[in-house]
């Protein structure tokens, strides 16, 4: 069983479910050629994290796609910290078909502290409704470490490694990893596990991108493959790889073992958000 735990559907921009911004990805990456390309890779599910970039809060075409798609994808939805009925909207996000999680977003650029009220909020209804909460705080990784030590008590699943990644080859930092202490360190809160999503994305050589297997090597020391969830973090990273690209150096690598490749792509994701794709290849 593999799934990826990071991937972003969407429609073309139109007046009826029109784009917020127009960051730079495909005019268009719907459920059904996403399907198309896990089915071609042999990938039995994913996590589908409602695109912040384009729809905001809004995750109906997620729900749409998981209705044409029932069983292939578990689903997971940014939740507003300035609505105040954000905790009723994680409750009736909790009754929906195949919801798996939450979102909330503490980059930089959010205006938002650790001591946000209506982060607090949402991280007491995800308690009460038992739902995992990504994080997303690369780039801004002391702000997420101080906003999931108020909440021991809150299973937290960090996006992307933690680590700030590029949406094309120009925009690469010059030490991609810069961050990679503070990522080990988050490692002895029992309470999170981490994606490592768009990795690829964080090579600064060409692929199959060797480079990234030393600094993982490390996450993975520090984390366990237990606590570590694969994921291609497609479309976001479309300028850099390819679907193809993104798995492929995963699935082909001898840096990992047969039963901690089955853990990192697949079996922890499963553990992490309670899920599994009834739909298989």
């Amino acid at each position: 069983m593999i799934i990826d735990s990071q991937i972003h559907a969407y429609e073309a921009n139109t007046p009826k479910r029109p784009w917020q911004s127009t960051p730079n990805w495909p005019p268009s990456a719907t459920g059904d050629e996403m399907v198309a390309a896990m089915t071609k890779l042999g990938i039995d599910g994913a996590i589908f994290i409602s695109s912040f970039s384009m729809y905001g809060y809004d995750a109906s075409y997620a729900v749409e796609v998981q209705k044409a798609h029932p069983g292939k994808f578990g689903l997971v939805k940014p939740i507003n910290p300035d609505d105040p009925a954000a905790e009723e909207v994680v409750a009736e996000w909790k009754k929906s078909p195949g919801t798996v999680g939450i979102r909330v977003i503490l980059k930089k650029d959010s205006g938002r502290s650790p001591d946000d009220p209506g982060l607090q909020r949402i991280l007491r209804a995800a308690v009460r409704h038992d739902f995992p909460v990504n994080i997303l705080c690369w780039g801004n990784l002391d702000a997420g470490t101080a906003l999931i030590d108020k909440h021991p008590d809150v299973r937290f699943i960090i996006d992307h490694l933690g680590i700030l990644q590029p949406h094309d080859p120009s925009a690469l930092a010059a030490q991609p990893w810069a961050d990679l202490p503070k990522v080990l360190e988050l490692a002895k809160r029992p309470n999170l596990v981490i994606k490592v999503s768009g990795a690829c994305t964080l090579s600064q050589k060409p692929y199959p991108f060797p480079d990234i297997w030393d600094p993982l090597a490390r996450v993975f020391d520090a984390w366990g493959f237990e606590r570590c969830l694969w994921g291609t973090d497609w479309t976001r990273a479309f300028a850099v790889v390819n679907y193809e690209q993104a798995v492929e150096p995963f699935r082909l690598t001898d840096r990992i073992s047969a039963s901690e490749r089955a853990m990192l792509m697949g079996e922890a994701c499963a553990r992490a958000y309670r899920w599994k794709p009834t739909v298989t290849r």
